[in-house]
């Protein structure tokens, strides 16, 4: 129990990848989970959730070089560039243009970077989304299964904010506080919204006010999804799920299992989600708009193989 709420058990946990499991239930060779619940009709939905032409980005800003390696090459004349030599005559008649250009390199999996998991990124057991073995992914050439290209269409849903720290009152929750399935149903009965098949759900412990305020936090106790809104999110036909943590509360509780929001949602069910996101904008402009239901659109990089990619998710209102 944790403040006069049944909790489900290490092994209730466990059991949550069998009963859980969508298997199977889009055929054997299907590699996008969840985001089949996102369909012609749900697409519509969410343009009707346009009402006031009003985008955010649920992102942060990727800073370099502390979140990144950036490389920059200027050249203020073009024609005077290495390699120009074997250009077109007219290429050195034209002595006005020049240009810049980068080199980046990111990891963009951990707790700072907003970024778009696909269900390779999480194997249990040495297994992955619908069966496949940990095998399909290779050092040289990435996932062969289930990889961020299974989402090359983009995701355009619609997206619902639970704001839980308004709910409960606080302007963030503290490290380590989960987020329960009664805190989801009073955010949606204080809201006025519900979510439905199809929806990404996106939900706010308050952490990017903290962070905007105080930076970053470092270590890895942080507040967000207990494991028990996991059939929940099964029930109401969930496609996406993000936070404005990197999803998972920490410690989440049960000795064997690190990560169960992770290892549930990606491996299991094949539930997409979106780590570390900037939900004030989002927050801010809700409540003053009183709607919570908005078009969001996820266009992740069409990196051949990986498990994910960095992403800036728009919210349409």
């Amino acid at each position: 129990m944790t403040a006069g709420r049944p909790m489900p058990t290490q092994d209730d946990v466990l059991g949550y990848f069998d009963t859980l499991s969508n298997w199977g239930r889009w055929g054997d060779d299907d590699e996008r989970g969840t985001l089949n619940h996102i369909t012609d009709d749900v697409r519509l939905a969410a343009a009707r959730a346009v009402r006031h032409g009003r985008s955010v980005s649920c992102a942060w800003e990727v800073a370099a070089p502390a979140d990144m390696e950036r490389s920059t090459t200027t050249c203020p004349c073009t024609a005077d560039m290495p390699g120009a030599e074997n250009m077109p005559p007219a290429f050195h008649a034209d002595r006005r243009w020049g240009f810049s250009s980068e080199r980046l390199g990111i990891s963009y999996h951990g707790n700072t970077i907003t970024h778009l998991d696909s269900p390779c990124h999480i194997y249990w057991d040495g297994t992955m989304y619908n069966g496949r073995s940990h095998s399909f992914v290779d050092a040289a050439t990435g996932s062969a299964w289930a990889a961020v290209t299974a989402a090359a269409t983009g995701i355009v849903t619609r997206g619902v904010l639970l704001d839980v720290a308004a709910a409960r009152g606080v302007p963030w929750l503290e490290p380590g506080e989960g987020v329960y399935p009664d805190d989801l149903v009073e955010a949606e009965r204080r809201q006025g919204v519900q979510v439905r098949p199809g929806d990404a759900v996106l939900l706010r412990t308050g952490y990017g006010c903290f962070r905007h305020e105080n930076g970053a936090a470092s270590g890895f106790t942080q507040a967000g999804w207990h494991a028990s809104c996991l059939p929940w999110l099964h029930e109401r036909g969930v496609a996406l799920i993000g936070a404005d943590t990197p999803q998972d509360v920490q410690p989440s509780g049960y000795d064997d299992v690190l990560m169960p929001v992770h290892a549930v949602s990606l491996v299991a069910m094949g539930l997409w989600m979106l780590d570390n996101c900037d939900l004030e904008a989002c927050a801010t402009t809700a409540a003053e708009l009183g709607q919570w239901d908005f078009q969001l659109a996820v266009a992740p990089v069409r990196f051949s193989g990986t498990s994910g990619s960095p992403v800036n998710p728009i919210a349409t209102f």
